[in-house]
């Protein structure tokens, strides 16, 4: 195992962690307002709180001599990473992977988010019907992934006697905005190796279609999954993220894949 951290939100990434904690150390955290964590303020999801949280996560656990970190988040959580990796707070930063989160995309889907949230299921009489729920409607395509991450995000209501959402989302549009605009140009101005792993090409806005064909980072698109590329295809995630980090030889040592040609260095 190298000496770096990967970071993930919690239980969404399961799966693809099992894999890639044979070869790295992974702190999966969740953000405030979902899986186990506790706050004062729930709904205070705004992007300055949030990377804050993060901040003092890995505060908490180095103090100020961090090993080589890679950040990793999906959907909100990738707009997270991505800010702060902007702040450039993290001396030890060596490497952002973001998970299907584009800046036009995001923002254009906004202005139909409160009705995505009141249309979905807010009641379940068991874990097992909201995973259920999430696999048939296509949320996630992973059943196996669905019935470790689901559970996270409910709990259980005694005066209605059954599973609601742990997050509260709809209580938290003023914030919506802020997680997304000027996102795009904060990614590219990250001074270390990026990979975006998108599931459609579509999702590429302009500032990005210029800045990959300028080589600033790395894009994969993955095919035949949803937007939790992380749940539906765990192990081809794990090879995705195990390789950027070879390919960057970050760590001491970077991460040895069999079968991956590694760049040769030459003594001055």
């Amino acid at each position: 195992m190298v000496d770096y951290t990967v970071y993930f939100p919690r239980l969404s990434f399961a799966l693809s962690t099992s894999k890639i904690k044979e070869k790295a150390r992974v702190v999966a955290m969740d953000l405030r307002g979902h899986g186990k964590s506790t706050t004062e303020n729930e709904t205070d999801l705004s992007i300055e709180t949030m990377c804050n949280d993060v901040l003092a996560v890995v505060k908490a656990m180095y103090g100020d001599s961090p090993p080589a970190i890679v950040l990793v988040g999906h959907s909100m959580g990738g707009s997270v990473a991505v800010h702060v990796a902007a702040k450039r707070a993290l001396s030890s930063l060596a490497g952002l992977v973001v998970v299907d989160v584009v800046e036009g995309t995001a923002l254009a889907s906004l202005i139909h988010m409160q009705k995505i949230l009141s249309s979905r299921v807010h009641h379940f009489s068991s874990i097992e019907k909201a995973i259920e729920w999430s696999v048939r409607g296509g949320s996630l395509r992973n059943i196996d992934s669905a019935r470790v991450s689901v559970p996270t995000t409910l709990k259980y209501d005694d005066s209605k006697k059954c599973y609601i959402y742990r997050a509260r989302l709809e209580e938290t549009e003023q914030y919506w905005k802020s997680w997304y605009e000027g996102l795009s140009e904060k990614f590219l101005s990250c001074p270390v190796p990026k990979l975006l792993l998108l599931a459609g090409t579509d999702r590429l806005d302009r500032a990005l279609t210029i800045g990959q064909m300028q080589g600033k980072f790395q894009m994969v698109v993955v095919r035949h999954t949803g937007h939790a590329i992380q749940e539906d295809v765990p192990d081809e995630f794990a090879t995705l993220v195990t390789n950027f980090i070879s390919r960057n030889r970050i760590g001491p040592r970077g991460v040895e894949i069999p079968g991956l040609r590694r760049p040769s260095q030459t003594n001055p």
